[in-house]
């Protein structure tokens, strides 16, 4: 039998946590702040939604779990401990699992840390953002640099793997402030930094305050492309090259259930506004789910299920979705794969143009985005797919 184009990419589960202690200004993500969490409640839907997508996708070895969010490290220990448990039972996990919490210094305690070690997470995904007070609290975040430290040292004793979160590009920021702050990162990550140029997105505090012209001191293109320049070359010469445009690690450090993503895998998206991709019967899904918590909580309660939206996505589109996400990677594109899902190849002559301009260089069947080309990759990607 001919292999499911998933298991290329392998099979993950996400489950969104959708509490903050507070909205960051930057972000879009879905968050919200609540006074008062019934966490019983929480973990009956989860539970419930987790054996429901296990009874449709049965018998898959699933290679990662990601409490994202929002601030997973608000949910109890013992949750996270039943999730995982259950998770175990519902599917056969591979022997090297991966289970990543998403946690803010500001909710960081070493008797929490324990208690999600001791429930099965092994790897930690920190919101540190900056290395900077007066940065610190211009992005909204409740920590300050000094519990940022004493966070990854927490983390650090309790975890295997420690991963950590920084933005650039901030207003005001120079070439040499981004240097001295990224070389202070480097100097106590573990395995793992996401490093990511501060984009606003509207519908957040800052798109609106863009707007109005209220943000002022934001760094122009040319300055924000010589911080990504600096910080290619800065975390490869520390040992943690980019394996994804925004993502560095050691060997063997890099985030399996990002790779999912990435290498066009499969994962089912539990919780609220959670996305999946999911293969049934050859036939592959777009899955989205319940934004509101209480309508989410109220529909797995009441319907049996958390799902808003179930749309197949074409062969067409699966291709044009695995080109997207893996020229990100180092690793490149299988351009084999992409002509199977496609139907057709990429027509040689749009390939040649681009590697003669630099931005691609082809090694075998893989296609992969230069260090001239990753910084222009959406320009890349039409050229390829008009």
């Amino acid at each position: 039998m001919e292999t499911p184009d998933w298991q290329q990419g392998g099979f993950g589960l996400y489950i969104h946590w959708p509490f903050c202690e507070a909205k960051c200004p930057y972000c879009d993500f879905n968050s919200h702040i609540s006074a008062k969490i019934d966490q019983s409640a929480w973990l009956r839907a989860y539970l419930s939604e987790i054996e429901r997508v296990g009874a449709e996708l049965p018998g898959r070895t699933l290679g990662s779990v990601f409490f994202g969010g929002g601030t997973p490290s608000l949910m109890d220990p013992s949750s996270v401990a039943a999730i995982i448990e259950t998770v175990r039972r519902v599917w056969p996990v591979s022997n090297d699992l991966e289970v990543t919490l998403e946690a803010n210094p500001s909710s960081v305690e070493a008797g929490r840390f324990a208690g999600y070690r001791d429930a099965g997470v092994n790897r930690v995904s920190m919101g540190i953002q900056a290395l900077n007070d007066a940065d610190l609290r211009r992005l909204g975040r409740l920590h300050s640099v000094k519990e940022a430290y004493a966070a990854v040292d927490v983390a650090r004793n309790a975890f295997e793997r420690v991963s950590f979160d920084l933005i650039y590009a901030r207003q005001e920021q120079s070439l040499d402030d981004w240097r001295a702050e990224l070389a202070q990162a480097l100097d106590f990550a573990a395995d793992h930094l996401s490093l990511y140029q501060l984009t606003i997105e509207p519908g957040t505090a800052f798109g609106a305050r863009h707007a109005k012209g209220g943000l002022r001191g934001l760094p122009g293109e040319d300055l924000s492309a010589d911080m990504y320049d600096l910080t290619q070359d800065l975390c490869g010469a520390a040992g943690l090259p980019a394996y994804e445009i925004s993502n560095h690690a050691a060997d063997f450090g890099q985030s399996r259930h990002n790779l999912v993503y990435w290498r066009a895998g499969d994962y089912a998206g539990v919780g609220p506004g959670a996305h999946g991709r999911i293969t049934l019967e050859g036939r592959r899904f777009a899955t989205e789910t319940h934004l509101q918590p209480q309508k989410w909580l109220d529909a797995v309660s009441i319907a049996g299920t958390g799902e808003s939206l179930r749309a197949e996505v074409s062969k067409r589109e699966q291709a044009e979705e695995y080109l997207m996400m893996s020229l990100r990677l180092a690793e490149g594109s299988d351009m084999a794969r992409f002509s199977v899902l496609n139907g057709d190849p990429i027509a040689r002559e749009k390939i040649r143009e681009l590697v003669g301009l630099g931005l691609v260089e082809q090694n075998g069947t893989r296609l992969i985005a230069t260090a001239s080309g990753r910084p222009v990759l959406n320009g890349v990607l039409r050229a390829l797919l008009a």
